[in-house]
């Protein structure tokens, strides 16, 4: 998919992170005879993430989520005694999602919706209804409670409600101003009304000011540029101007610098960390030589910086603090996800909480025991008690071009050495992003298909360095995709692959990555794309987002560039049977990309097909078009590269 970047405060759907699926086939039966992961299981997976810690640092909120048959992601808030015991769940409000525990640890904060727009409200753990609510205009996008407990800070548009909103949509960039209300009374102000473009901020230690990002938004802007300021109740001071796209703000080093990460590639996607003077200055690399990527970081009241850091295919956790980065926690097999969950309250540096993940099991809470993580809960086991699972392998290969790639490969269950199985290749989307070690569905049920799926760390990649990175920039077309072709090639050679059986997938990113791959050759019997970039020219301006990073010309001077890797202007040269899937609600990579494909492959008279979900954002939220997505994917596979 297309990473959706920090400065859009958008929720990390993705690097595949929506792709909880699974094959229909399965009857998902219980017994002593284990199964193939199937629709039932897939529709009973249960996964947990930390929310937040209590202020003694004793209680830990847990959200665990499943599926189910029908409508949006279900969702069980629970509280857990910190040692995992004492597990009781809580009975909120049905449109509350909460975020953090007030400072007395008696209530929850959160999103409560009010008239279809989104409203911080606090509800007392002992009560089913908010006690207050407080209500803007145009809803509340953001929030987080000051440190001293004293007051929030709330992202929202500051303009008055358009009284036509229901009539027409004037088509503008959005508007994100800091609102500033107490805790305890109805006193609130608009803090630093200058700023409009909020994308990213973090409360001083002290609760007396505000770090906050600022970038160009899409419209009126061809390039991506950010801004750090310093807001109080006095007004704004801009602290440095950054020249590319931010991720996270920090107060550093006991308030004396503020961290973010950062890059100086063209792609656009942060992966150093960087820090600038409190005061102001020129922002610092501190992590010149990185191998891998900082994917952002994250404040933390009592000093510590948190870092995000990918490392190939292991997502960690570092510390930043007194000018020093170090490797903070790790879990061992897998990845851990996200900052760690603490509380601005507590003085303890012990009371944390983590949410991880490997390939055999679902993802939970973990927390410190000395200095490891142990998982406290232990959501998805039931089922995938019941489920076969075959190995997942962290690969290596070198490529005709001499590039060293890595990618992960899962084997399917009851897997013989020396034999060749049908290979489905994963390219994933971002395209700056990565594929983690966890359990991720996906290759998983395909591998229940009887298929070996490789998911190729293509270059453009996080998790290996800067120059990797940026050996994406203007050759999506070329260099990626000979790094997925590569992979292929790998497979074959090592015996796991039948070269008549071979199929490629890929959503966004990668659904761009299917598109292109089947003008280019036609060893593939069958490839699926959903919300797939066929045509950069017109693409580039349509996104919700800049995406420049793939070229940052201006089309007008010169379209070759954007029709070079076009998969419309090739749309003769396809043999393979396709399928195309895309929400027709999709701003990120809008629904006539697909379409004009299909429409040009339809007229050439090619196999093709086409498959739109009504409502669907980027990938549809609702279990019923999720389940069908693979649906279909299932059904275009046993047609065309069946696995027996």
């Amino acid at each position: 998919m297309m990473r959706s970047r920090p400065r859009l405060n958008l929720v990390r759907v993705i690097v595949f992170g929506w792709f909880v699926l699974a094959s229909a086939g399965s009857t998902g039966a219980a017994g002593a005879e284990k199964h193939p992961f199937g629709i039932n299981d897939y529709s009973a997976l249960h996964q947990a993430r930390a929310v937040a810690i209590s202020p003694d640092g004793k209680t830990i909120l847990i959200v665990v989520s499943y599926d189910g048959d029908k409508g949006p992601t279900k969702r069980e808030w629970y509280l857990f005694d910190a040692t995992g015991e004492n597990r009781r769940k809580l009975e909120l409000p049905e449109s509350f999602e909460p975020q953090d525990f007030m400072k007395d640890g008696a209530a929850l904060y959160g999103s409560f919706e009010v008239a279809k727009k989104g409203q911080l409200a606090i509800v007392p753990l002992d009560s089913a209804k908010p006690t207050r609510i407080i209500s803007l205009p145009n809803g509340a996008h953001r929030f987080e409670l000051s440190p001293d407990g004293t007051r929030f800070a709330v992202i929202s548009d500051p303009r008055a409600k358009d009284p036509l909103a229901d009539v027409r949509h004037v088509v503008e960039n959005e508007v994100s101003s800091f609102y500033v209300a107490s805790a305890s009374s109805d006193a609130g102000a608009w803090w630093c009304p200058e700023l409009k473009d909020i994308s990213d901020f973090a409360w001083s230690a002290d609760g007396a000011q505000l770090a906050a990002v600022t970038r160009f938004q899409k419209i009126g802007h061809h390039d991506v540029r950010s801004a750090i300021y310093v807001c109080g109740a006095s007004g704004a001071r801009q602290i440095a101007d950054v020249n590319n796209a931010v991720a996270g703000i920090a107060w550093a080093n006991g308030g004396k610098d503020l961290a973010f990460a950062s890059t100086t590639t063209d792609v656009l996607t942060p992966d150093h960390l960087w820090t600038v003077a409190a005061t102001g200055g020129t922002p610092g690399d501190q992590t010149p030589k990185l191998d891998g990527s900082v994917e952002s970081v994250a404040n933390d009241p009592r000093g510590t910086v948190w870092v995000m850091m990918q490392e190939g295919t292991s997502a960690e956790i570092y510390s930043y603090r007194d000018g020093k980065l170090a490797p903070a926690y790790r879990w061992p097999g897998g990845a851990i996800f996200g900052a760690p969950v603490r509380s601005a309250f507590t003085s303890s540096s012990a009371a944390l909480a983590f949410t991880v993940s490997d390939p055999m099991h679902s993802s939970n809470v973990a927390v410190l025991n000395g200095s490891e993580l142990q998982k406290i809960t232990q959501e998805g086991d039931d089922t995938l008690a019941n489920v076969a699972l075959g190995e997942v392998r962290v690969v290596n290969w070198t490529a005709k071009d001499g590039t060293h790639l890595e990618g992960v490969l899962t084997l399917p269950a009851n897997y013989v050495s020396g034999k060749k199985y049908p290979l489905l290749v994963l390219p994933h989307g971002g395209p700056e992003a990565n594929d983690s070690l966890r359990l991720d569905t996906l290759p998983r049920t395909i591998a229940g298909l009887g298929y070996v799926v490789i998911q190729p760390e293509y270059r453009g990649s996080t998790g290996y360095g800067s120059d990797f990175l940026q050996a994406i920039y203007q050759h999506f077309g070329d260099r990626a995709y000979q790094d997925d072709e590569s992979a292929t090639d790998f497979a074959i050679a090592q015996g796991w692959a039948d070269p008549n059986r071979l199929a490629i997938f890929g959503w966004s990113a990668g659904g761009f990555m299917t598109s292109w791959t089947v003008t280019r050759t036609q060893r593939y019997k069958a490839a699926i794309e959903g919300a797939g970039i066929t045509d950069w020219l017109s693409f580039i301006p349509e996104s919700d987002i800049s995406q420049v990073d793939y070229d940052m010309g201006y089309q007008e001077k010169d379209a070759a560039p954007f029709l070079e890797f076009s998969a419309v202007m090739f749309a003769d040269k396809v043999t393979t049977p396709l399928l195309i899937l895309h929400g027709e609600a999709d701003q990120r990579v809008p629904m006539l990309q697909g379409r004009e494909y299909f429409v040009l492959l339809a007229e050439r008279g090619k196999t093709v097909r086409m498959v739109t979900y009504p409502g669907s954002p980027h990938f549809p939220m609702l279990a019923e078009q999720r389940r069908n997505v693979f649906q279909e994917l299932c059904d275009w596979l046993t047609k065309y590269n069946p696995a027996n």
